[in-house]
């Protein structure tokens, strides 16, 4: 069985640590920080792995050692470099002897899974319709949607990553999804014991920004993906950091309300959260279809741009509170990238101060419908390896 890495996915960079590691989970963190340079970087010799964690070369030996009997590491063999003295012995993450199974809730009509490399690379596709299913029958059609995956595992699988909508704590407990029916749901919890597997949940937004951030091509500056499904929600990396807020609700941007009596044009409409008026009654995928269904070419333009111009006036105040450089939007380029983005960019700028909106990139994600698969991937590789 060949375990070395092909090419492809890359992640290039980690997420900046937000907690300090303690004394007792010291062992625990440095081996973090060898997979993480590994995972990152590639193919590399203990001294190369020294250099780069800070860690003693008696200390790498004896964490790849471990990691060796683990599996989780090989050796390569010696690399040839042409310099006087012993030769370096390369050492390799196997990414390719294991999988992670990854789920993707954003959908309106569809739940979508995948069983991934330690890198980003699909290997097997399952998908299992929604049929407007919420509450308990929701839970039913994702746990199927899991199990098939683990079936169609041709590795050992470390762990479920799931993005879902909705509101949810960093140990994958979800306090709502309303678009799933799905409140005060310990969702990691039940499904890790039903399944066997170590799982993973987070919310859908941030999901995709993780995936971005690793896999594609977000700035860790300071990025805002937005992600538009079934409903609406964003993910914000700054200065290498995944905001979550102290709620757990950072970029929830869905149920701003930007519609309301007084809005030209527009006539507020019920919100699957209970209030009217929500950024997510109008950008959805299902109500940017709604309205632009049966319109000639140039008044769905209009449409969508006023759509978009309703965005912008919701993200203003973030993108200058932030003063962030880049937002991308994730989700049918039909419907996204045109009239709906340019007027989305254009409310920003005049909204912002010059030196805030001047900079300010709009743009498509970089990854393609598989951005939030990838994403599920990391929270894996982050929950099981300590990789991010």
């Amino acid at each position: 069985m060949s375990t070395t890495t092909r090419p492809g996915n890359r992640a290039g960079r980690a997420l900046r640590p937000t907690a300090k590691a303690l004394p007792k989970h010291t062992r625990v963190h440095n081996r973090s920080l060898v997979l993480a340079h590994l995972f990152h970087t590639g193919p590399s010799s203990r001294a190369d792995i020294a250099r780069s964690t800070g860690l003693t070369r008696v200390t790498v030996s004896g964490l790849v050692a471990d990691l060796q009997e683990e599996g989780l590491v090989e050796d390569l063999g010696v690399r040839v470099e042409g310099k006087v003295g012993k030769p370096a012995t390369l050492v390799q993450m196997r990414t390719e002897s294991f999988q992670v199974v990854a789920v993707d809730l954003t959908d309106d009509t569809t739940m979508h899974g995948a069983t991934l490399t330690l890198v980003g690379d699909v290997a097997a596709r399952r998908e299992v319709p929604i049929d407007g299913r919420s509450g308990d029958a929701a839970l039913a059609a994702l746990e199927e949607l899991c199990r098939a995956l683990l079936a169609a595992a041709v590795r050992p699988v470390i762990g479920i990553g799931i993005a879902s909508p909705g509101v949810i704590t960093t140990d994958g407990h979800v306090v709502q999804a309303p678009n799933r029916g799905w409140y005060d749901l310990p969702l990691a919890a039940t499904l890790s014991e039903r399944l066997g597997v170590p799982v993973h949940v987070a919310n859908d937004a941030n999901t995709r920004a993780l995936g971005e951030f690793t896999f594609g091509t977000a700035s860790g500056d300071g990025s805002l993906v937005l992600t538009v499904g079934e409903g609406v929600g964003a993910g914000i990396v700054v200065d290498g950091a995944l905001v979550v807020g102290r709620n757990d609700a950072a970029g929830e941007l869905g149920h701003l309300t930007v519609v309301d009596e007084s809005t030209p044009g527009e006539v507020p409409a019920q919100c699957a959260c209970g209030r009217a008026g929500c950024l997510e009654t109008v950008l959805s995928v299902p109500a940017l279809r709604r309205r632009i269904a049966g319109l000639p070419p140039e008044e769905s333009d209009a449409a969508l741009a006023s759509v978009g111009r309703l965005l912008g006036i919701a993200l203003a105040p973030v993108v200058s509170a932030l003063d962030l450089a880049e937002v991308l939007l994730s989700g049918p380029p039909e419907l996204l990238d045109g009239p709906l983005r340019e007027a989305a960019l254009s409310a920003v700028r005049t909204r912002t101060m010059p030196v805030i909106g001047r900079g300010l990139s709009v743009r498509m994600s970089s990854l393609d419908e598989d951005g939030v698969l990838s994403g599920a991937a990391v929270l894996v590789l982050s929950g099981q390896l300590g990789v991010t």
